[in-house]
């Protein structure tokens, strides 16, 4: 296990990170996704540690609440250092049925924040991330609202998801004029399937300085290669259909990672993911996981190496089609 730091930040995190959205299963959506219990979530979280990772990411919304709760108890139930973990979670979504039970005014996130601490039953979260751009409140008051959570001790570093690039600019912008924390990081869905991440987020993110967290790296479980020739009626997609992706392109980059991984001893999951761990924007990678043997397959795809040959091939299969500005910029060459 490697790991890197988060950003322009001396925080080191290992470069998978166990995502613990399968934590329990309250809801409706969240249960489509994963139902582990207490025992269950105790072993992924240790199985994870052992293996080097030392950081777990949650949010407020996963399970209403259950994920944050059994995260705080894996990591005492297993006793494991405080000192020694990076604990990750997100506020944005909605809590309560109220007006102000959701977005990110400065009452809403220090009100989730300070509950999302209880739950998980510490006295500081290592990274704080923005779980949605707020279109109704205006960016410093987002801002600010981190800001008054790191100088309270609250929080020790901000971040934002699911952000445009112009969004992640203009904040660090705001940060940087006020003097209030910047940003550290962004989590964004990014894989062999849906690369859109490229044409703008990850440009700001190198330009700010930024690290890069990806959520959801098998597409939801389609570069495991569950679904592409099957009638698709089990896994996590069968029903909940989610990220969407051209799945024409999916089942190209499939195809070519079974031949990759005939060859390497390998399982379809594991390059789909070692490629993004080949790719410099990426700091850490959020793998999740309803089986034991599935995140232990996971955290094998560190000891995977690509050559450039290999790495071209999946480029060729996986590449997005033009589009505006973006071909013209190359034309000029202004992206290079």
């Amino acid at each position: 296990m490697r790991y890197r730091t988060l950003g322009r930040s001396g925080l080191k995190v290992s470069e998978l990170c166990l995502g613990t959205m399968t934590f329990h299963g309250q809801g409706e959506m969240w249960s489509q996704i994963g139902k582990l219990d207490q025992s269950g979530a105790n072993e992924m979280v240790k199985t994870a540690f052992d293996a080097g990772i030392n950081f777990f990411d949650t949010a407020d919304v996963y399970s209403e609440g259950r994920s944050e709760e059994m995260l705080g108890q894996a990591l005492r139930d297993t006793g494991l250092p405080r000192n020694e973990v990076v604990v990750a979670s997100k506020g944005f979504g909605p809590v309560h049925d109220g007006p102000n039970g959701r977005g990110a005014s400065r009452g809403h996130i220090i009100d989730a924040c300070k509950a999302s601490l209880k739950r998980l039953g510490t006295d500081h979260i290592d990274l704080y991330q923005l779980h949605g751009f707020d279109a109704e409140t205006p960016m410093d008051e987002q801002m600010e609202a981190l800001d008054i959570l790191v100088k309270h001790g609250h929080v020790r570093y901000a971040g934002v998801s699911n952000w445009t690039g112009w969004q992640i600019a203009k904040a660090q912008g705001l940060a940087e004029r006020r003097g209030t924390a910047p940003l550290r990081s962004v989590q964004s869905y990014y894989t062999l399937a849906g690369r859109d991440l490229e044409r703008e987020v990850i440009p700001a993110i190198r330009s700010e300085g930024l690290g890069l967290l990806v959520w959801s790296p098998l597409a939801g479980g389609y570069l495991a290669g569950k679904y592409t020739d099957q009638d698709g009626s089990e896994g996590r997609r069968a029903n909940f259909d989610f990220p969407p992706l051209d799945k024409d392109r999916a089942d190209g980059v499939v195809r070519r990672l079974r031949e990759m991984a005939e060859g390497k001893g390998a399982s379809v999951a594991q390059l789909a993911l070692a490629w993004l761990l080949h790719q410099q924007a990426v700091t850490s990678v959020i793998v999740g996981a309803t089986r034991l043997e599935q995140l232990t397959d996971n955290i094998g795809a560190t000891d995977i190496a690509f050559t450039d040959e290999e790495l071209s091939v999946l480029d060729e299969a996986s590449k997005l089609p033009p589009e505006y500005p973006g071909w013209m910029l190359e034309r000029q060459g202004g992206n290079a």
